[in-house]
């Protein structure tokens, strides 16, 4: 990341938090971040608990649509909770991302990684869920502690999802 903006001051920075592992709430995190790198802005993110399936291989091109118990769906949950429906909003809205063009998340995280963008898993949630960083996908630069994430997101403007 750059140490200045060319005018001296300090570069704009964002640190996402993402700790949800739906294919729905992957995409926030993501979309900002690379928003940010488009307009120059240095971005670090951070995959805790849950978010950690974004960037687990086994996971990671497995992620749903979370329906249930989602308001924003429209949908009563006893429907959402049939069987085949979440297969089928995933479906739909991988289905729409692709006619929108927005790449997959595993490309999402190369064209993240691509532009600069610092992604690290979080110890405590890996120690939880008995991953090791082997386990993670290359873009992931070290797995690392809540506290080392706030030494890294140091004057940044912090987005939590």
């Amino acid at each position: 990341m750059s140490e200045t903006n060319g005018n001296g001051k300090a570069p704009r920075k964002v640190a996402i938090i993402c700790s949800k592992g739906s294919l729905d709430m992957a995409y926030p995190g993501l979309i900002l971040a690379n928003a940010a790198r488009m307009m120059g802005i240095d971005a670090v993110l951070f995959f805790t608990f849950w978010g950690l399936d974004i960037v687990t291989e086994k996971t990671l091109d497995k992620l749903h649509a979370g329906i249930v118990g989602n308001p924003a769906t429209h949908m009563p949950a006893m429907i959402a909770g049939l069987p085949g429906m979440e297969n089928l909003a995933t479906h739909m809205m991988k289905k729409k991302m692709d006619d929108l063009e927005i790449p997959p998340v595993r490309e999402m995280l190369e064209i993240l990684d691509d532009a600069g963008t610092e992604m690290y898993g979080c110890k405590m949630a890996m120690e939880m869920f008995d991953r090791d960083q082997e386990d993670l996908v290359p873009q992931i630069r070290d797995v690392i502690t809540a506290m080392d994430f706030f030494e890294k997101a140091e004057g940044a403007q912090t987005i939590f999802i």
